[in-house]
């Protein structure tokens, strides 16, 4: 509308207003004004991972199957596979993002090499920017400068392939934070151009990575709440004229199991909180960590309908996002957004040039990882029964006890279940014969490289240790695996703090004030996983890595079968 025309209808509305008569205007006078012209937009798609955690071989177990949209259990993953599908969803209006956790706790093919071959793979295929996972601070924050900016290691030097040249794609940290001055450790944000129209990325990793994270590995970072330093970053994109906003978070929630990665059968926690609380300028959310898929609407704290998505883990689930862009004004057009969950099925020709390079670092580290360690007499999984307690984590708290008996003191051992990352399965994955467990299968299992330590706690404090795994009101659970010397009673009907009783090492009960000698990873023995009675502990000693105590116990007693899961017992 002109402005003549506007300031004549004011004037007729106020001339009505005040009960006068108002003569009709020559038709010429006043044309139907022209409908609105509908907003240019461009398309733009976004393909998310998330928690790759260095899977370049196809993974096996149940980390290598996934629930497809038809509820089937189907194998995959794999980096070749994972290449084939990407290449397929990628265009020319498209970013490839990711959530975190693409390396740390990672097979030996990566492992060994500090993980460089999986951030240079990931450069190959596209990567343009991801935000820090816990896992990515594993080896600290001089590690992960280095593998984002080049340079060989300070102390192993330079991998077969030659000098570290640095990651292709962007690691951002919006409230991982400087703890000497508050200033931002990592990039807050990054800006990228998708189809010709300003995107701008907001990274976060959980608040809670302190506690997940070995104290080294964070030494001199704080990390702050997701939410407030989410804003404050988005505010930061906002002045520098970028509209279109979205947020990689590595925090995430629990799922009902064996779902479609299409569905939202989330138990709303962190992830839903953040999701929610975001600012209203930030127009998706890609989130990771708790290693689900799910697609998810909710709504933001103006009402307006936001997405927020999880591509599972190990390379499992591609996230693809579409939506439209207003070219006049920047801003997604929320009604336009479609997510969408692609299991990356092994039905598909393996990318050549993919499996070309996994094959060049297999062969880079065959002599080590095809090393036969042991043997099993059938698959000794992760699968927990009724009270927590898995086989292949009661076989780890054995194996650590027996490396920490001498010299340590120990009399009983307790594994986290987190750290557990893969079955041992009986079937041959290789040349090496069924039942065979070779050091690379031990490594996927247990890939932290955590130093085997023993403290003293009272029974009373070991009672009170053991309460602690149900944290948060009882929304996360946490369930130690014993060794076979500590036996107790579990009552899930008991209040929280109350729920463990019958205390007993070697058959004899735990007294109040017995001081007894508990082996653990220098993870828990620092107070990982929020148990941090475990700080309490005097007289710490330390001993070998927990992967070498691993292959010694299966060396020392192999052909070994699946341990009976007895050493917790249900009440009630």
């Amino acid at each position: 509308m002109s402005s003549g025309t506007f300031l004549r209808t004011a004037a007729a509305g106020l001339v009505a207003a005040a009960g006068l008569a108002v003569a009709a205007a020559p038709a010429s006078a006043h044309p139907n004004p022209k409908p609105p012209k509908p907003p240019v937009t461009v398309p733009v798609r976004l393909v998310a991972i998330n928690d790759f955690h260095g899977n370049l071989e196809p993974p096996t177990g149940s980390g290598g199957a996934i629930v497809n949209e038809a509820g089937t259990s189907v194998p995959a993953g794999g980096a070749a596979y994972l290449a084939t599908h990407l290449k397929s969803l990628v265009n020319k209006d498209t970013a490839v993002v990711a959530a975190g956790d693409l390396i740390g706790a990672t097979p030996l093919i990566s492992a060994a090499f500090h993980d460089e071959p999986t951030v240079e793979l990931l450069g190959k295929l596209g990567l343009d920017v991801s935000s820090v996972g816990n896992h990515e601070f594993d080896e600290g924050i001089t590690e992960l400068k280095r593998i984002q900016n080049g340079g060989c290691h300070p102390v192993d030097g330079c991998s077969p392939a030659g000098r570290w040249k640095g990651a292709k794609y962007e690691y951002l940290g919006a409230n991982v934070l400087k703890e000497s001055n508050g200033r931002y450790a990592l990039p807050p944000v990054a800006i990228k151009k998708v189809n010709g129209v300003k995107v701008g990325f907001i990274g976060l990793v959980t608040q809670t990575t302190p506690t997940i994270v070995t104290a080294a590995g964070i030494e001199g970072l704080n990390f702050a709440e997701e939410v407030e330093s989410g804003n404050r970053a988005a505010k930061l994109l906002r002045q520098a004229g970028v509209k279109a906003i979205v947020a990689l978070v590595h925090e995430g929630d629990a799922v009902t199991p064996n779902q479609s990665p299409d569905a939202c059968p989330v138990t709303p926690a962190a992830g839903t909180r953040i999701a929610q609380g975001l600012s209203p300028d930030v127009d998706l959310v890609v989130m990771g960590h708790s290693h689900q898929a799910y697609i998810c609407k909710t709504q933001d704290p103006a009402g307006q309908d936001r997405y927020y998505t999880q591509g599972s883990s190990f390379g499992r689930v591609l996230t693809s996002i579409d939506f439209q862009v207003d070219k006049k004004t920047g801003e997604v057009v929320r009604s336009s957004v479609v997510p969408d969950n692609h299991v990356v099925t092994r039905d598909v020709t393996p990318d050549a040039a993919t499996a070309t390079f996994v094959q060049t670092w297999k062969d880079r580290v065959a002599t080590v990882a095809n090393k036969p360690i042991g043997s099993i007499t059938a698959d000794i999984t992760r699968t927990a029964g009724p009270s927590g307690e898995t086989p292949l984590g009661d076989l780890i708290a054995d194996a650590q006890l027996e490396a920490t008996k001498t010299g340590g003191g120990a009399e009983i051992a307790l594994m986290n279940p987190g750290g557990v990352r893969a079955d041992l399965t009986f079937p041959q994955s290789g040349s090496e014969g069924n039942g065979v467990v070779t050091y690379g299968e031990a490594f996927t299992v247990q890939p932290f490289n955590n130093l085997m330590q023993v403290v003293t706690l009272t029974g009373a404090r070991l009672d009170a240790l053991l309460e602690q795994q149900w944290q948060s009101g009882g929304t996360i659970t946490r369930i130690l695996q014993p060794s076979a010397s500590l036996t107790y009673t579990m009552n899930l009907s008991q209040p929280i703090g109350s729920r463990i009783s019958d205390i007993k090492i070697n058959g004899t009960p735990v007294t109040d004030t017995q001081q007894i000698r508990v082996a653990a990873n220098n993870f828990l023995v620092g107070g990982g996983d929020g148990f941090s009675v475990f700080r309490e502990g005097t007289g710490l000693w330390s001993g070998p890595l927990d992967i070498d105590a691993l292959v010694d116990y299966l060396g020392a007693h192999s052909p070994i079968a699946p341990p009976a899961t007895g050493r917790i017992t249900l009440a009630g």
